[in-house]
């Protein structure tokens, strides 16, 4: 028995679609001669109606066997062959009318047998055009599917069957039923053609290779379009293939998606440049907050510190100074630069700005730029690397324009120094503890990064106040508040809690503190945000750890706070119309649960309007769980009754109430297991 797995099923079907191509000819050349001769052929339309069927399915049969053996390939491959089959049916269609138009009139040019050769040289190329760009379509739209996608195309695969034999039902005859199922499947065409998740994915160069390849496609299918509507004005024609419900259709449909991702990729150009940097801004923060591990060096943290600070402000040279106090050496410490260049530049920085490599501060100083009065740089970044209250180095980025460097590059850029230095804090830290008591060492561990990852100022407008408060229990602490300003009427609020103890707890916090400063700039929807922060914490969080979080945007103008969770400890919200506070409940998984594109479907977010005089409690398990000698939790109704009893209180003494009464209900010999930490804010 044969195994249709062996049989070459394309070849074959590509030797049965010549040969039905071959009958169509035959038949319609023998209609000629008939007619010529007033002769009756004998042949009925119906037959060449089925043989146009096959053909189609034959056709249809061997792209769909190409595309089968090439869906790997990348996306612009793919068009790429969509684009070579229309220009060379586009091709054969501009021979043919060169070839007539150098004929002229002669007795070879209104020969018909020959003008009906070509004729159906001319529809074979069409269709086998039109039936390969559909396929390429397919492949597409059904990108990243869901349910709903696959139950559209279904329909559309359906009616086009339906399509193919609809010949029989009208007989060929373009009347209203034509008009009206063309109409249906043309609309069937557009609602795919909104499916272009696939555009994304592309970079910048690759866009505009996109958009040339469409454009292509477009001009080929416009041209072939033009022809078969000039084909149904041929008196040579015996019966018209062109006319078909079928081939309309299709002509429609690789018009719509063609043109819907051509204006979708050329609105996503001029924001693809600024997509890229920040998702290589994101992928920066992972490495750095990666590289630090117990057998490495602190000249990797700096190099790739180094690497990114060029990418994120586009510069065109770089070197780093170390600390002379420092015990290690960076081997590679320029960037584009010869040492000569280097000490050139390095002379035109003012005095003021010389020394302080050499000295020690009591405050993070700020990067700053400087102009530089050199033939070929104009700007320079110098970029302080502040480690425990010490300068450890700094990074100095040169550019060839002036006022090179923006407020957004330098927001940044700081960031990204922040994060490299609590991660050469942490590095060092670990050393330390390894080297003494394992149990004492994991206590200043804990103490001097929650010190450095906590904010000591929380962005906030006038028309709200808020405070917070964090406690790390016996080790490491896991908990993390923050908050951004977005723009004058939006902040954000975030808070977050570590699973685990120990060591990792503070480096998974360290991991987290930079991807959500990085992510935040990216001006993400809260659920949104949720999404991107699981991609990034999945990739760094050992397999037994996850974190929680709550995110809260808070539009100041709307008086609306916009909700998501990540399996993080319900907020409270006092309602000062109805006196009344109630925990918000809303669905949502834990960051680093659920390692895949599934997580989506685990976190929601809602929008609340809110009332002058409300509050919102934030607040992590440790306030819970706190037990008494009996081992009664504090538990969520003494928190609400807390509230409700003190709504008169400004945010940071309801926080101290909050505090004073879980130190009172614990007592002495009552236990706090886990970190605690405490965010309220009160609305004007």
């Amino acid at each position: 028995m044969i195994k249709t797995s062996t049989l070459p099923l394309g070849r074959i079907s590509l030797l049965l679609a010549i040969i039905v191509w071959l009958a169509l000819v035959l038949v319609d050349l023998v209609r000629i001669f008939g007619m010529i001769n007033n002769l009756d052929s004998g042949i009925s339309e119906e037959v060449t109606w089925i043989l146009e069927i096959l053909f189609f399915i034959f056709v249809y049969l061997v792209y769909r066997r190409i595309f089968w053996k090439t869906r790997q390939s990348d996306f612009l491959t793919l068009i790429w062959r969509g684009v070579s089959n229309g220009l060379f049916a586009a091709a054969a269609g501009l021979l043919t009318e060169l070839i007539y138009l150098a004929f002229g009139e002669s007795k070879i040019g209104t020969d018909p047998f020959l003008k009906n050769v070509f004729y159906h040289i001319n529809f074979a190329w069409t269709s086998a055009f039109l039936i390969s760009t559909a396929l390429l379509w397919k492949h597409l739209i059904l990108y990243q599917k869901n349910k709903q996608v696959v139950n559209q195309w279904q329909v559309f695969e359906l009616s086009m069957l339906g399509a193919l034999f609809f010949v029989f039902f009208n007989n060929n005859n373009f009347d209203y039923s034509f008009l009206f199922g063309l109409v249906i499947l043309l609309i069937i065409s557009i609602l795919l053609a909104g499916n272009l998740k696939w555009i994304p994915y592309l970079n910048f160069k690759e866009k505009w290779k996109l958009l040339l390849f469409l454009f292509l496609i477009l001009l080929c299918a416009g041209f072939l379009f033009y022809r078969v509507l000039n084909f149904g004005n041929e008196e040579r024609i015996q019966i018209n293939l062109t006319d078909n419900l079928f081939l309309m259709a299709l002509f429609g449909f690789v018009f719509a998606y063609g043109l819907f991702s051509f204006l979708v990729t050329l609105f996503n150009l001029p924001t693809s440049s600024v997509f890229e940097q920040k998702l290589t801004e994101a992928i920066n923060f992972q490495k750095l907050s990666q590289s630090i591990q117990p057998e490495e060096s602190e000249e990797q943290v700096l190099d790739i510190l180094l690497d990114s600070c060029i990418s994120a402000s586009f510069s065109d040279g770089a070197w780093i100074e170390l600390n002379p106090k420092e015990q290690f050496i960076v081997k590679n410490p320029l960037r584009f630069l010869e040492e000569s260049t280097r000490a050139e530049l390095n002379s035109l920085i003012p005095q003021v700005h010389q020394t302080w490599v050499h000295g020690s501060t009591a405050e993070l100083p700020h990067p700053q730029t400087i102009r530089l009065n050199h033939p070929n740089y104009k700007s320079a970044l110098l970029l302080p690397l502040v480690v425990n209250k010490s300068i450890l180095a700094r990074i100095v980025l040169i550019k060839e324009v002036k006022e090179g460097f923006n407020k957004e590059m330098m927001s940044i850029i700081g960031t990204f120094a922040r994060q490299a230095c609590i991660s050469v804090e942490n590095h060092r830290l670990l050393n330390q503890a390894i080297e003494n008591e394992r149990y004492q060492e994991e206590l200043k561990i804990a103490q001097r990064v929650q010190k450095a990852l906590l904010p000591l100022h929380l962005d906030h407008p006038d028309s709200f106040d808020i405070c917070a408060y964090s406690n790390t229990a016996d080790e490491v602490g896991g908990d993390y508040y923050d908050t951004y300003q977005v723009d004058e009427n939006h902040f954000v609020l975030i808070m977050g809690d570590v699973s685990g103890k120990g060591t990792s707890a503070a480096f998974h916090m360290a991991q987290m503190k930079g991807v959500f400063q990085s992510l935040i700039q990216l001006g993400l929807r809260p659920a949104e945000f949720m999404e991107k922060a699981n991609s990034a914490l999945s990739k760094c969080l050992e397999r037994n750890h996850f974190i929680t979080a709550s995110i809260f945007e808070i539009d100041v103008v709307h008086q609306t706070f916009c909700h998501a969770r990540a399996g993080h400890i319900p907020t409270l919200w006092y309602k000062a119309s109805e006196r009344t506070a109630e925990f918000i409940s809303m669905e949502g998984l834990g960051l680093g649960i659920v390692r895949n594109l599934t997580y989506k479907n685990h976190v929601h977010e809602k929008t609340f309007d809110y009332q002058p005089g409300d509050i919102l409690v934030l607040l992590t398990d440790g306030i819970l769980e706190g037990r008494n000698d009996t081992g009664e939790q504090f538990g969520y109704k003494r928190i609400k009754k807390i509230v409700e009893e003190h709504p008169q209180k400004s945010p940071i003494d309801l926080q101290q109430v909050l505090i004073d009464s879980l130190h009172l209900f614990v007592g002495g010999d009552g236990m706090i297991d886990d970190d605690y930490s405490l965010l309220v804010v009160k609305f004007k």
